[in-house]
């Protein structure tokens, strides 16, 4: 199936801001053939995204930020949310321009060769939201401390980890975001490719 299989009957903007929501009825096509019955959805914009999981192959460490996120507070979480550089695309704006930009805003840290991860849905249930993944050459010696830009309300502090410590934090249950997520097990499953194509 594929674009040509949904049918948008209404489309209405609720709100813009920081987001945008839409309220869509739409129907689409069933795996049977057939069409659907209407449903009404909200689904939320905020253009697409891009992250990167700085690592330095020769101590075998990684950058990770914590920052506040109002999503994990309102989820009833731990709202200080340990994660990998990420940022929203500006339009037209290449993901690797980006996170090299944010890698440098957040962390303070210079990445240098780029392998792509992958590219994944945030919440493809509500959100149209993707994000393209990336993994990063760095150096992390003299990295760490706190980051972000005053104007966008950022308070980041950037740390540097021995992979090995950050799987612990991983197994632990102490990295909840997704795409942090993502980035750690593709590190887990291409450890010893990546540091020999990076020698």
């Amino acid at each position: 199936m594929d674009a040509n299989d949904v049918e948008i009957l209404q489309r209405e903007r609720c709100y813009r801001g920081y987001v945008t929501v839409e309220r869509w009825e739409l129907r689409h096509r069933r795996f049977d053939g057939d069409w659907g019955k209407p449903v009404r959805r909200e689904v939320i914009d905020r253009g697409h995204a891009a992250a990167v999981l700085p690592y330095d192959p020769t101590r075998d460490e990684v950058v990770l930020i914590e920052q506040f996120r109002p999503g994990a507070f309102g989820a009833g979480m731990d709202p200080w949310v340990i994660e990998i550089v990420a940022g929203v695309l500006e339009p037209g704006e290449p993901p690797e321009t980006l996170v090299r930009r944010e890698a440098i805003e957040e962390a303070n840290c210079t990445v240098g060769a780029l392998i792509p991860i992958c590219k994944c849905l945030a919440s493809p249930g509500v959100l149209t939201e993707s994000v393209a993944i990336y993994c990063g050459h760095t150096d992390t010696r003299g990295l760490g401390g706190t980051h972000g830009l005053d104007h966008e309300g950022e308070d980041i502090r950037a740390f540097v980890l021995p992979f090995a410590d950050a799987m612990t934090l991983l197994g632990d249950g102490k990295i909840a975001n997704a795409i942090s997520i993502v980035a750690l097990q593709w590190l887990a499953l291409n450890r010893e490719r990546v540091r020999k194509a990076w020698s």
